[in-house]
């Protein structure tokens, strides 16, 4: 299993046969070095309903008739809008796929969406996602603040990849981060959400060297760079 780094939050991941994208980011994203047109995939995940997470979920999801996978209300928006395949859940629920399992986890966080008339919609809660492929666990945690429950993620799961968010201001810092690698021991951790804009802008290195001072693992991927989970 291969996952890339597209920038931000947005992540695509290929097994053998499946490709899916979560979070897909690309449209206004200054770090993006893919356009939506480039992105081939089957599934698209999105995590909450904000611009930078759901981005070009539409587009991408009608160019490939790929299914978008998220709560009800970004699913049901997403159907609204002309996607035809989609498959709403919920936070806590899980289920199978034929390239394996989704479930959604909590997240402390937000999920309105400005329309382009300017208007916000709220489209349910933020969440992360628990992605199991080709053998492997991947926790995308989404835009959310440090919560007590990672542990219990981490006493759950064998988590393979944990995609923590670190730029702070919209969602955990790197104190907080490292405090969650505590928690969720994965077994490599891949720091996302950080350098996209002035607000988010730290430095990857001082979340790798606290995590690696406590045990742990960390790669850090520029955009663009894959790594292969095996």
């Amino acid at each position: 299993m291969k996952l890339t780094f597209l920038g931000h939050a947005c992540v695509f991941v290929e097994s053998d046969a499946h490709r899916i994208i979560i979070d897909p980011f690309l449209s206004g994203n200054p770090l993006a070095r893919l356009g939506p047109e480039e992105i081939a995939c089957e599934y698209v995940i999105v995590t909450h309903g904000h611009g930078d997470h759901l981005g070009d979920t539409i587009e991408i999801a009608k160019k490939n008739d790929a299914m978008v996978i998220s709560n009800f209300e970004i699913a049901t928006y997403c159907n609204q809008q002309g996607v035809e395949k989609i498959h709403p859940m919920h936070i806590g629920g899980a289920a199978q796929f034929p390239f394996g399992r989704v479930k959604l986890t909590i997240a402390h966080h937000g999920s309105g969406f400005v329309t382009e008339n300017n208007e916000i919609i709220t489209l349910g809660n933020p969440a992360g996602v628990l992605l199991t492929i080709a053998g492997k666990t991947i926790y995308h945690a989404g835009d959310t603040g440090l919560f007590y429950d990672m542990k219990l993620i981490g006493d759950m799961n064998d988590i393979d990849v944990a995609l923590l968010p670190i730029g702070d201001n919209f969602t955990m810092g790197i104190d907080d981060a490292v405090k969650a690698v505590e928690f969720l021991q994965p077994k490599l951790t891949v720091p996302i959400h950080y350098k996209t804009f002035d607000l988010i802008d730290v430095d990857p290195q001082e979340f790798a060297g606290k995590v690696s001072a406590q045990g742990g693992d960390v790669r850090i991927l520029d955009v663009g760079d894959s790594l292969v989970v095996a």
